[in-house]
This record gives C-alpha cells, structure tokens and sequence, in this order.
C-alpha cells in the first residue's frame, strides 16, 4: 500500500483514538439520515400511507416491522426491548472493535453499522416496530421494505467483507513485492 507524509493510505495515524472518531462520526451521519428519512416519510410523504411508485423497479411504501430481518422474531410484547438490547449490544461491541482498528475503512463500515443499528433501535423505542419505506421490485418480486438504517448495516457489512477479502489477497510482511 502506498504512502502519504508517513501514513498508509486508508490507515488511521497512529494517534489513538483517529479511526474511534471516524466509526462516531459516520454513525452520528447514519443515525441523522436515518431518523431524518422517517421523520419526512411519516409526517409528511405517507400521509395518508399509500404506494408512490418513483420508478419502474422502485416505490415508496410504508411498512412496520416489529421483528428482525423478514419480520423473523416477529410479534410479542418484549419484542422490542430484547431486540434493541440485542442491537444496542452489537453496536458497543462493534465501537469497541472500532477503538483497535487502524483501518478508516473498517471504522467507516464499524460506524455505518452502528448508526442503522442505533436508528433502527430508535423506532423500536419510539413506536415499537420499525419504519421500512423503500420498496425496490422487479419481473413481480419485491424485497422486503427497508429503511435508510438498513442501508447503513447492509453497507457497512459489504465494506466490512471487502476489507477483508482485500486484506486475505495481500501477502504478508515480508514476502513477495
């Protein structure tokens, strides 16, 4: 990997603490974003709820899912708090994960993680479901609704899988050119 002013490309400094930063502040920008598109969604898009077909392959649409992905774990009164503790579980394991990597691209996916799973956790606290709205289809099948949250986990778990798959293919100090 290349060099600038001493520091690897897509490495944090070596001062501790750079890529901690990094992971809060993407989260901060996933948890706004998410909560932001809802807020919009609810108060002043899906009122009154209905279909808004934007594209040939995409809609707006509401939905409320008080399980897990699917609607998997659906349904029952204690629901929520164990899944948002679960989450919020995730999402300190994952900042403390953050707290060791010099690596801003596992910090970016560590922090997009964390916000969706923080602004999903949010809804559940709130209205005890989650707000899904973004609808993509095509030939007749629809994906699950989703939200911006989702997005931020979804992301931040391909950037996470990239990171790795690049760092397997890279062969270890000292060896090769």
């Amino acid at each position: 990997m290349s060099e600038r002013n001493g520091v690897e490309i897509g490495h944090c400094p070596k001062r501790r603490g750079v890529c901690f930063r990094l992971a809060l502040a993407v989260a901060l920008v996933a948890v706004a974003a998410d909560q932001i598109t809802k807020w919009v969604i609810l108060e002043h898009v899906m009122t009154p709820p209905r279909l808004i077909e934007v594209t040939p392959f995409f809609n707006l649409t509401l939905g409320f899912n008080s399980g897990v992905s699917f609607g998997f774990l659906g349904g029952g009164a204690a629901n929520p708090w164990l899944l948002s503790g679960l989450a919020l579980a995730i999402a300190v394991a994952l900042g403390a994960w953050a707290r060791r990597t010099d690596s801003r691209s596992e910090a970016a996916a560590f922090g997009a993680i964390m916000g969706g799973a923080v602004g999903n956790v949010i809804d559940r606290m709130r209205l005890g479901a989650v707000t899904d709205f973004l609808d993509l289809h095509a030939f007749g099948w629809h994906w699950p609704a989703f939200n911006v949250a989702d997005v931020g986990i979804s992301g931040g778990v391909v950037l996470l899988l990239l990171h790795g798959w690049r760092q397997g293919r890279r062969p270890p100090a000292g060896e090769g050119a």
